[in-house]
C-alpha cells in the first residue's frame, strides 16, 4: 500500500534536453578555458582588485554600520571602559 506518487513535473535537468544542454555547456566551458587562458590570466589582477571592495561590502553587513546618525554613540556591542592611560596609572 506504500505507493510513491510524483510531487510534480519531472525536473528539466533530468530530461534528455536538459542533460544535452548541460553536456554542451560543459564542453563549451572547457574549450573557452583552454583557448582563452591568456585572457583570463590577464584579467586576474583586476579581479583581485575588484574582490577587495566587494568583500568589504559583504563582510561589514553585520557590524551595525547603518545607524551613523551623528548621535555620538558608538557600536552598541562596544562597552566603554577605562582608557589605556587610565589603566596604567
Amino acid at each position: 500500500m506504500n505507493q510513491s506518487q510524483p510531487d510534480g513535473p519531472p525536473s528539466f535537468w533530468k530530461s534528455p534536453a536538459g542533460l544535452s544542454l548541460l553536456v554542451a555547456a560543459l564542453v563549451g566551458g572547457y574549450f573557452l578555458l583552454t583557448e582563452h587562458r591568456a585572457h583570463l590570466f590577464g584579467a586576474l589582477p583586476y579581479l583581485l582588485l575588484l574582490a577587495c571592495p566587494v568583500m568589504h561590502l559583504f563582510m561589514h553587513k553585520g557590524h551595525g554600520h547603518g545607524g551613523h546618525g551623528g548621535s555620538g554613540q558608538g557600536h552598541k556591542d562596544h562597552k566603554e571602559g577605562p582608557s589605556r592611560d587610565q589603566r596604567e596609572q
